[in-house]
């Protein structure tokens, strides 16, 4: 057992010298004392640390406001993982993307309109059907989903067409490379010696290693629910939602070498600590995974490589998840033009390397490489696997076969994206924190600069084994909201720890509000906000923490940002806040899932943010358990809400479980509910304040769509 900052986990030795070897230009690029070249002192208006498609916008941003910029980054590559693989691109609400961000998909549209672009495919066999706005929109003249070469060259373009200097593989000292005075930065040194002085500062970086340096606060993991006031932050244990945990498989799946015998020992890749409290914060965070670009196009395929230290061992939970009948393999193959794909993570085993990255956000340079080296040996590895191993069942052995790496994209690397997916590392604890209650609109946000809209959604963080002795993943959180505010205090740091410097990326947010914040279009977006306020505290000769938000806001809106956003009428649905509603009630976002539920608000009534329902399986593997304290002993009346259609179940199973035991309800969800606030009541029920009470509804033996969406606890 060897053990990985606070994870112990099962697998062999991580850096062999052949992977060393093929690190050694990067890191001795940034730790070699002799350097063959000289220090260079340079200056700019605004300097950009960072080579993400935030650090893209915010320079295009100030030099259409007459500013000099300067990117310095320790990338090779421009756009971080929108030209990194994350081609796919997770938009949420396309209607609140505007700016230099909705440029870039205009550009993207534009490329996509060469007839060389089309290399593989022709133009009009590639479509995105099923997938709602199509991926080449022609209306609107733009394309949100593309190859990861195509992107890279967008933002080139972008920074020849606007002459911005980027000075590429330059790397922070992180120790000493910062100099402020009075509160200011006044310039910050790479480890080359290079110097670079400016009136501004962007942190553009997925690490926020410029943020740290200079002294700003921030945080790293999850907060305690109690921190924020808020429901999905903290420890998940119990809470499944997707299919990216082992409830999915069709039987419990043993963590142990010799399933069901805990001394033979545990499988690689599987914590033997404690997952932890429910609701409670801890030190671990997402995920990462490379975004791969596969190809089955024969002319442009290349094997999946085997790495030099390949051990088919730590594949072995894998094995078993597919023997348990789980071939959901090629389910995020997400299609790209020229027959390519943005492959994501999917499923209880599968590209997220889970655990295996926890001290990467603070990690020195060296030992961040290793992390790097070790997930392209993981991830390579499971590929490998799956299209050659012999104990793979060989329908997905055959199907795997026919897939392999793009041999046109990311040529220098073979054909291996430059750039990890840091889905959080540092975040920010500036003048504002954005919570779960600002995203779902709970609590208002001040002074907008920008907006989001995707899905709450954070990938697994760790792989534990339950007290039943099964192997089970947690962290995985997926809640639907609508358009939200991101607030002018989130990019901008407490005045009295620095007053030029902005975040665009590791904005000021509790990690469950980052599980949305965190989309390639929302870095842009807030690229640009940044510098439009450091250009404007230029102006001003003032602190960016003193900008005056009406002009900003003004300049904003005058270069297409949207700030706010009302669906259009037609759009419209009937719905209520929970706040509004008297008693307890606990909203479908707040249940522990379990299954496969789709988020909806085509029907009114319903309240908060939609419904879901269960896609009419009636196969009983779906079920919501409503949990709740409530503030006092006695009887309290229980009661549900749905909106009725006719394609709903008419038998619909609903458990309480109370003081005195448990009573089975059996609804119709054809019908309305009948009741004050459309809550109809399943009962009065004796409850104890020191015990939760509960309410779960399954989808056994059920006739149509099972819908889920309140519960109500009203005292007597």
């Amino acid at each position: 057992m060897l053990s990985t900052g606070r994870l112990r986990i099962c697998r062999t030795p991580s850096l062999c010298l052949r992977q060393w070897l093929v690190l050694l230009p990067i890191v001795a690029l940034s730790f070699s004392a002799d350097q063959s070249f000289s220090a260079e002192e340079h200056s700019a208006d605004l300097i950009i640390y960072g080579g993400t498609s935030s650090a893209v916008t915010a320079a295009v941003q100030a030099k259409r406001m007459g500013r000099s910029v300067l990117i310095v980054c320790p990338d090779r590559h421009l756009g971080g993982l929108t030209a990194g693989g994350l081609g796919f691109t997770d938009t949420g609400n396309k209607a609140v993307i505007g700016g230099l961000a909705r440029e870039f998909y205009h550009r993207v549209w534009l490329a996509y309109q060469q007839d060389d672009a089309w290399r593989w495919q022709k133009r009009e066999e590639y479509g995105n059907k099923g997938q709602g706005t199509p991926a080449i929109d022609g209306q609107n003249r733009t394309m949100w989903i593309f190859e990861p070469h195509v992107a890279e060259q967008v933002f080139e373009d972008l920074i020849d067409e606007y002459g911005i200097p980027v000075h590429r593989e330059q790397w922070l000292d992180r120790q000493q490379g910062v100099r402020s005075q009075n509160g200011r930065i006044t310039h910050i040194t790479m480890l080359s010696g290079n110097t670079y002085s400016g009136r501004m500062f962007i942190d553009a970086t997925y690490e926020g290693d410029l943020m740290a340096a200079a002294g700003v606060d921030y945080h790293v993991g999850r907060e305690a629910n109690s921190v924020y006031d808020e429901h999905w932050n903290g420890i998940q244990t119990g809470v499944l939602h997707h299919k990216h945990h082992f409830g999915a498989v069709n039987k419990p799946i043993s963590p142990y070498i010799i399933a069901d015998d805990p001394a033979s020992g545990v499988l690689p890749r599987i914590s033997t600590e404690p997952p932890g409290e429910y609701g409670a914060g801890d030190h671990r965070i997402q995920a990462y995974c490379y975004r791969y670009c596969a190809s089955s196009h024969e002319a442009n395929r290349t094997p999946f490589p085997k790495p030099a230290d390949y051990d088919a061992s730590q594949y072995e939970l894998l094995l078993r998840v597919l023997n348990a009948g789980w071939r959901e393999v090629f389910s995020k193959f997400d299609p790209l033009p020229n027959h390519k794909t943005d492959t994501n993570n999917h499923g209880p085993f599968s590209t997220d390397n889970i655990g295996m990255n926890y001290d990467y956000p603070e990690a020195s340079y060296a030992r961040r490489q290793e992390i790097l080296a070790e997930h392209r040996t993981y991830q390579q590895g499971l590929l490998w696997f799956l299209a050659n191993d012999p104990r793979v069942p060989e329908d997905v052995r055959t199907q795997m076969q026919k897939w392999g790496l793009a041999a046109d994209e990311f040529i220098d690397n073979g054909n291996w994206p430059h750039q990890i997916y840091v889905r959080e590392a540092r975040r920010m604890i500036g003048r504002f924190v954005m919570t779960e209650n600002h995203l779902t609109r709970r609590t208002p946000t001040p002074e907008s600069v920008g907006m989001g809209s995707y899905t709450i959604d954070s990938h697994n963080v760790q792989r534990y084994i339950t007290a039943a002795g099964s192997v089970q993943n947690e962290g995985d959180i997926g809640v639907g909201i609508s358009p939200y505010t991101i607030a002018w205090g989130s990019l901008t740091p407490r005045q009295e720890q620095c007053s030029n410097l902005l975040v665009s990326v590791c904005v000021s947010s509790s990690h469950i509000a980052f599980g949305s914040i965190r989309m390639e279009p929302v870095f842009m977006i807030l690229g640009q906000s940044a510098a439009t306020g450091a250009v404007m505290a230029m102006d001003a000769g003032i602190a960016v923490q003193q900008v005056n938000y009406e002009e900003l806001r003004d300049r904003l809106l005058q270069d297409g940002q949207v700030l706010s956003y009302e669906a259009p009428a037609k759009q419209s649905r009937v719905f209520v806040h929970p706040d509004k509603l008297p008693g307890i009630v606990i909203d479908d976002d707040m249940a522990i899932l379990q299954g496969n539920w789709s988020s909806s608000s085509a029907t009114p009534f319903y309240v908060a943010n939609g419904y879901r329902h269960d896609g009419d399986l009636r196969d009983g593997s779906c079920s919501a358990v409503y949990r709740t304290r409530l503030p006092s002993s006695g009887t309290w009346q229980v009661g549900i809400t749905w909106p009725p259609n006719n394609n709903r179940a008419s038998k619909v199973t609903v458990t309480i479980r109370h003081a005195d035991g448990t009573d089975n309800v059996v609804i119709n969800q054809r019908k309305e509910p009948q009741g004050a606030d459309h809550f109809e009541s399943l009962g009065s029920f004796r409850f104890t304040k020191d015990q939760p009470a509960e309410v779960e509804v399954s989808n056994a033996g059920t006739d149509g769509h099972v819908i889920i969406d309140a519960i109500q606890w009203l005292q007597k």
